[in-house]
């Protein structure tokens, strides 16, 4: 579930260039914590409600493994707010695991460590090539022009969520298409006394993968052709600044929201409190909460004018969540094989339907269980108008310093300070100065 997913990537304390220098993938003689070659150690993200639902999922899945291919998976649930620098201190010690999931926004990141084994087109024939995959979720693993560091597991997508009760109420009669939409429902929303809309002003993660959407609505991105940061361009502070502006401007997300940083904005959806929710694939969560599936409908992003597509159109990130290989595994076949078995067409119905994911696997995309009105949304965002973040070596650095600009822009805007063109600007410039030399 997203819910936890894109919970805040928060500071990472650690620096990455040590992690670039210092990397301990590739040497035979690191890492692989496992016991024996029938054992592997697997970090799995937290995509459930909570690490025992994932635990929950999971372990017959394991289960299931060991009995086909006779290797015991050690399973930890690694927490989004820990995940990251888990990760960078692995591949400076050389003791990490065997198998780890990883958000695939940071995959360029984390290829350019070199710990991550690279899926050549021989390792994706070991797990039955590489055109199984839909070509959004190959997008974001990792930088262009190099073998991927990771392969797509879980795809999401970010969807407009609205609560039918509230719209009818107001007179809404359908969800808005359009920001200015979004904002002159508004009005009607908070005059029956329930929030328009939730942010989680305090979560870096949510932060950019917003901003991102909003710049290209602005036809901006930030970084340039040739990977270099571009935060301070007109277009982007015009993007990032009516992000921000739907709290101080617009008046349409709540002032408290700026201190959201762990999904509250969504139990304030599922409680019945706010009429909209920006979130990706959110099912699972929601109903997690008791909130039933008949109570809310499922839109598109809203654009800026007209429908979803590409370029200015472009309503959603590739979000989702890839699975890689420490290149010095002690087991790299067994580490193949449990890919192979996690990527399977089975696999990917069962884990995929527990997570209210869509399949990156073409075939079991195809599953009916994935062709619900809900489902066909967010299968359309990423297939016609979602792109991937900046797959970059900077890209964790960007998710960090771009999300804490936007984090402070928010707490300006909640205490009654002007958010302005030049504060925004200034924002940005301080957080491009923050960025590692190319």
């Amino acid at each position: 579930m997203r819910s936890i997913r894109a919970a805040a990537v928060g500071a990472v304390t650690m620096s990455f260039a040590l992690a670039l220098t210092a990397c301990g993938g590739g040497s035979s003689s690191g890492g692989g914590s496992n016991d024996s070659p029938k054992t592997l150690t697997y970090w799995a993200s937290n995509q459930g409600a909570s690490i025992a639902v994932d635990k929950q999922v999971l372990q017959p899945e394991l289960d299931k493994f060991e009995k086909q291919a006779g290797i015991k998976v050690k399973l930890e649930v690694v927490p989004w707010s820990d995940l990251l620098n888990r990760i960078l201190t692995a591949t400076t010690s050389g003791q990490g695991p065997d198998v780890l999931n990883i958000g695939n926004t940071w995959s360029a990141s984390l290829q350019a460590t070199g710990a991550l084994l690279p899926w050549d087109a021989k390792n994706f024939d070991k797990i039955g090539g590489k055109d199984r995959f839909v070509d959004s979720a190959l997008g974001s693993t990792g930088a262009e022009g190099k073998d991927p560091a990771a392969v797509p597991l879980y795809s999401m997508a970010y969807a407009l969520y609205y609560n039918k009760q509230i719209l009818a109420d107001a007179g809404i009669s359908k969800p808005p298409a359009t920001w200015h939409e979004l904002t002159a429902d508004g009005k009607k929303i908070q005059a029956k006394g329930k929030t328009t809309l939730g942010a989680e002003g305090s979560n870096l993660s949510e932060n950019i993968h917003h901003v991102f959407v909003f710049a290209k609505q602005h036809g901006a991105d930030f970084f340039t052709s040739d990977g270099k940061p571009d935060f301070t361009n007109d277009n982007v502070v015009a993007a990032v600044k009516q992000y921000v502006d739907l709290m101080a401007k617009d008046k349409v997300v709540p002032t408290g929201d700026a201190e959201y940083a762990q999904n509250q904005s969504v139990s304030d959806f599922a409680k019945g409190k706010q009429a909209f929710l920006l979130w990706q694939s959110a099912a699972a969560n929601l109903k997690s909460q008791g909130m039933s599936e008949d109570a809310y409908g499922i839109a598109p992003v809203p654009v800026q004018s007209g429908t979803p597509g590409t370029g200015a159109q472009v309503n959603s990130m590739v979000a989702g969540i890839n699975i890689s290989v420490f290149k010095n595994t002690k087991n790299l076949d067994g580490a193949t094989q449990f890919v192979k078995f996690m990527t399977s067409d089975d696999e990917q119905k069962i884990l995929n339907k527990a997570y209210s994911s869509i399949p990156p696997v073409k075939a079991a995309q195809e599953d009916a269980a994935f062709n619900s009105p809900s489902n066909a949304v967010l299968k359309s965002t990423l297939a016609t108008s979602a792109a991937a973040l900046p797959q970059v070596a900077s890209e964790s650095q960007f998710e960090t310093a771009v999300g804490t600009a936007v984090k402070d822009l928010f707490a300006d805007a909640a205490a009654g300070r002007a958010v302005t063109t030049d504060s925004v600007k200034a924002k940005l410039e301080k957080a491009q100065q923050q960025m590692p030399a190319a």
